[in-house]
């Protein structure tokens, strides 16, 4: 599955019966000798709420959420039937919380929570907000607002993104011990009050199309820069999000859509 390009191997593991996770992450998301994705998706089992989602990366590191995975989980539990269809919405439990993934027409509103500002509960390395924190990276100063949205993220304000060199900078960043758990790197580009440009490394995945969690992190920070307003579209390399940072209950609320490519099977 994916969302906006950001790509899925989605498993119902509600029994159990796959183990060793981390190794077979690897394997399943390689692009040449596996299946080919971003991310492994795990369907459990829950006791707090309709099921749980457990990640991996494609480097084997297990992570606390993923926006455009919960969309694509949840549009897997509808089509397969796992649940009433008559229920528009669904808890999922996951290490950032349960989260609420619910029906939008053709597509799927996630909220995704209230964002964590402070700085030692994103975690960095300091402590109160985190807003155009001078960061210094080999030789150059990136300006970086912090935020969680059950993961953390590195927000930077960019000219134009499609010059920045990601590939170098994104992995630098998320390594730099100012982040104790690593961090994702948004790079993004204001076009207008209502309206974003913006590019993804994602921590233990590198590049990445699209990431729900990324955008919502990127319209906060946005928002208490003063450079956008509270409800945004963000326009990533696979697609456009709309992300709503509520007034009135301060929670992160975003739409977007879920796509499934195909179904198999594989040897492990």
């Amino acid at each position: 599955m994916h969302g906006l390009g950001n790509d899925f191997v989605v498993i119902d593991n509600r029994q159990g019966r796959l183990r060793g996770l981390s190794g077979k992450s690897k394997y399943l998301c390689d692009r040449r000798f596996g299946i080919g994705a971003d991310q492994v998706l795990l369907l459990r089992t829950s006791k707090i709420a309709d099921f749980r989602l457990q990640i991996f990366n494609a480097d084997g590191s297990e992570v606390e959420m993923c926006g455009n995975g919960i969309r694509c989980l949840a549009q897997f539990i509808w089509d397969n039937k796992l649940i009433s269809t008559r229920k528009k919405s669904l808890g999922i439990e996951t290490p950032a919380g349960i989260i609420r993934p619910e029906k939008s027409g053709t597509m799927i509103r996630v909220d995704m929570g209230e964002p964590v500002l402070e700085g030692s509960k994103i975690p960095v390395k300091t402590h109160g907000f985190v807003v155009n924190h001078p960061l210094m990276v080999r030789d150059t100063t990136f300006k970086i607002t912090c935020v969680s949205m059950g993961n953390p993220h590195a927000v930077i304000v960019a000219k134009k993104v499609d010059a920045v060199q990601l590939d170098t900078f994104g992995p630098l960043i998320e390594h730099h011990p100012f982040f104790p758990k690593r961090t994702n790197v948004e790079f993004v580009q204001i076009l207008n009050k209502t309206n974003v440009k913006l590019r993804v490394w994602e921590r233990g995945a590198g590049e990445t199309l699209a990431c729900g969690t990324g955008a919502s992190a990127a319209a906060v920070a946005a928002s208490l820069l003063k450079l956008a307003s509270r409800k945004i579209n963000v326009h990533l390399p696979g697609g456009k999000l709309v992300i709503h940072w509520s007034v009135e209950d301060n929670r992160v609320y975003m739409t977007g859509p879920a796509t499934t490519v195909f179904e198999g099977t594989i040897e492990i």
